[in-house]
């Protein structure tokens, strides 16, 4: 009895120690996970969590997202999961996104995955249209995501009406011009041709890198007012605070870099900032909930910590992500190079074999004529006999007839004709024997001609049939695989295999290798320079190839403000037109924010 109450107390404890759980749901760019979290766990062991999952270590870029009354908030990383205004409704829904954007993608993002989430990140603000993106750069964008998704272009794969169910390009882009789906998957595959070769995060990257340089790419928008109590826009992104007019989100007025700023703090539903000049007076603005202003904050704190530390020198751990990193491309590379080398070495084997079996057919076709021609001399050397068997027994008997003639002449002759009357008679019948000995000596002599000719005919066709015999045992004596250039591998039948040297996959870096990675590397720069040139040309074609179909009733007013940017000479890049805004000095800023 008292063992059964001290196991009961003893299951009881445990249950008691056992912790309390709820359910949250991690929405990601591409999937979706559950996670069973203590109650007392912060947003940080959250966080943690779900970047083991997803094997990510660059944990900078992202946060978890939730809303608050048509508003945006992420979970702070120090304070319980279930304190932040979320609803208890278990699964508690979060979205795993990038909170704050590099400067250049290339330099900065270093996993795979972290370029993936990035990729699928902008892809999807661009179609949703929360980046302003232009017609002809959309299609560009566009072929590269084909790409990413679908590897190589192969025309027998890749047929008219592939991409009908892909959402490409934004509606906004469709609506604007007089053209059909196949028209517009024609203008995208014609570039989706050229990107051939490369791999899944290359084209990514590549995606990356034009989208980077959009004018509304990674900038977060909110409403302020000035001092005046003029509407205006703030832009928060990777490079520092932007002044915007309402109607246009895309030049900024003012630019304050991250580098002039010196403090950020809100009381309530004002802002102040403190440029890093003590002598320049802090100017504020006020927007229209404190919880957008705790937003700003975080914002402003993490991209500002964000721009200093990419002017640093890199931290051990970045250090070694970036040797990984180089490491893994530079495997990548080997590999892909085996790959391409293997797959040309199996290109030539199936053509080899192709020709093979095309010779192989050609060689039994004619094998197959020369056996019917054989057939045929055979039966016409049969038929030729035949006939002059028969001719000869004609003449034969022609002869004997003209014999039998020749002797009734002579009978006729040897009768004596006592009358004038019969003489006549005879010398007449004598004529006409003459004559038919005369015909039938000449049909004799015309049918032993015949024979003769049949006799030479005969001795062709035999000829003929001796030719072919010969012809045929050449053919079946003939090797099936006439030598060719040898293949550097035994090809078998089903899957064809090749040795590799196995020091050609050996991955320990010297600095001769290093050396020549880096030599690579700034070729690649090069030709990417040069492809870059060639893009913009293939941009400004498609441009003005598609603008005779442009519905000009239908453009937004961010499409007018680009063309007219684009009429201004407005080409140069996010970071030149940020350079040109900050001209100007902090203090002169400050006094044109205040007036506007």
């Amino acid at each position: 009895m008292a063992g059964a109450i001290a196991s009961r107390m003893s299951f009881s404890s445990l249950k008691r120690k056992q912790p309390k759980t709820f359910t949250v749901r991690i929405v990601t760019m591409d999937a979706e996970m559950e996670f069973n979290c203590e109650m007392k766990w912060k947003g940080k062991d959250l966080f943690d969590l779900v970047c083991r999952t997803l094997g990510l270590r660059e944990t900078w870029f992202f946060g978890l997202q939730y809303t608050i009354k048509d508003t945006v908030a992420w979970l702070k990383m120090d304070k319980k999961v279930l304190d932040h205004d979320v609803s208890k409704e278990e699964p508690v829904t979060f979205h795993f996104l990038a909170k704050f954007y590099p400067e250049n993608a290339e330099e900065e993002l270093v996993q795979e995955i972290t370029q993936h989430l990035f990729f699928l990140q902008v892809k999807k603000q661009i179609l949703d249209e929360k980046i302003y993106c232009p017609p002809e750069a959309s299609v560009l964008l566009a072929s590269y995501a084909v790409q990413a998704k679908y590897g190589d272009y192969d025309p027998s794969v890749h047929k008219r009406g592939f991409l009908a169910q892909e959402e490409l390009l934004p509606k906004r882009v469709i609506n604007l011009y007089q053209m059909t789906p196949e028209m517009w998957e024609e203008r995208i595959t014609a570039w989706y041709a050229e990107h051939r070769g490369r791999a899944r995060d290359e084209a990514e990257m590549e995606y990356l890198k034009i989208a980077q340089d959009l004018e509304m790419y990674g900038v977060n928008y909110f409403a302020i007012r000035n001092k005046k109590g003029t509407e205006l826009l703030l832009g928060v992104d990777a490079l520092g605070l932007h002044i915007y007019d309402p109607e246009n989100r895309l030049t900024p007025k003012i630019s304050f870099p991250w580098n002039e700023i010196r403090n950020i703090s809100y009381s309530d539903k004002e802002f102040t900032i403190k440029p890093l000049d003590k002598k320049i007076d802090v100017f504020k603005f006020n927007s229209s909930k404190l919880r957008v202003n705790k937003l700003i904050l975080q914002l402003c704190i993490g991209n500002h910590d964000l721009f200093m530390r990419r002017r640093k020198a890199d931290s051990l751990e970045v250090q070694q992500m970036k040797a990984q990193a180089r490491e893994e491309k530079a495997r990548k590379q080997m590999e892909r190079q085996r790959l391409a080398r293997e797959k040309q070495m199996r290109e030539e084997a199936e053509r080899t074999r192709d020709e093979l079996e095309r010779r192989l057919l050609q060689m039994k076709e004619e094998a197959t004529m020369a056996n019917e021609a054989l057939m045929r001399s055979e039966e016409t050397a049969d038929l030729l006999a035949e006939k002059a068997q028969i001719t000869e027994e004609e003449a034969k008997l022609l002869a004997q007839k003209a014999a039998e003639a020749e002797q009734e002449m002579q009978r006729i002759k040897a009768t004596a004709i006592r009358t004038e009357e019969e003489k006549r008679l005879m010398e007449q019948k004598v004529l006409e024997a003459e004559v038919l000995a005369l015909k039938m000596a000449e049909e004799s002599e015309r049918r032993a001609k015949e024979a003769d000719q049949l006799k030479q005919d005969l001795q062709e066709a035999r000829e003929a049939e001796r030719r072919a015999k010969q012809k045929l045992l050449e053919i079946a004596t003939k090797p099936t695989y006439p030598p060719m250039n040898p293949i550097p591998a035994p090809l078998p039948p089903d899957i064809p295999s090749f040795n590799i040297i196995g020091d050609s996959l050996s991955f320990d870096f010297k600095d001769t290798d290093m050396k020549r990675l880096s030599m690579e590397i700034e070729k690649e720069k090069v030709e990417y320079m040069e492809k870059s040139k060639h893009l913009q040309e293939q941009l400004n074609e498609l441009k003005t190839e598609i603008e005779a179909l442009k519905l000009k009733e239908r453009e937004t007013a961010l499409d007018i403000l680009h063309n007219e940017n684009s009429d201004r000479g407005g080409t140069s890049s996010k970071h030149n037109t940020i350079k040109k805004l900050t001209l100007q000095s902090a203090k002169s800023r400050v006094a044109f924010f205040e007036e506007l």
